[in-house]
């Protein structure tokens, strides 16, 4: 069975970070487009960032956090992570890490195949 778990969420003041934790299992990152989403209160899930397994390692991210956030991934770990710097109130959302077995990767959330359970991201003014 996959299983995708998320760590490393918490309170941190603005221009603080963070570094998300994505410890995959039942499936090998190496060989997925893993990807993270966030969902704040009232809104609906958003993209954040994505990293192909195959062709390479190319990332790609939403306009709100580019030069902010990095994705990576340690294919030793099975572990992908999303590191946050100098975040933003409006960062604030449950962070959810997602997998897709397609070649195609996109920014969509329903065309995941796989999702963590989130964990929660909070940043103070």
């Amino acid at each position: 069975q996959v299983q995708l778990v998320e760590s490393g969420g918490g309170l941190v003041q603005a221009g603080g970070s963070l570094r998300l934790s994505c410890a995959a299992s039942g499936l090998t990152v190496r060989s997925y487009a893993m990807a993270w989403f966030r969902q704040a209160p009232g809104k609906e899930r958003e993209f954040v960032a994505r990293i192909r397994g195959w062709n390479g390692d190319s990332t790609y991210y939403a306009d709100s956090v580019k030069g902010r956030f990095t994705i990576s991934r340690h294919n030793a770990k099975n572990t992908v992570y999303l590191q946050m710097n100098s975040l933003k109130p409006n960062d604030t959302a449950v962070y959810y890490c997602a997998a897709r077995s397609s070649v195609v990767v996109t920014t969509i959330a329903n065309e995941y195949d796989y999702w963590g359970q989130g964990t929660q991201v909070t940043v103070s003014s």
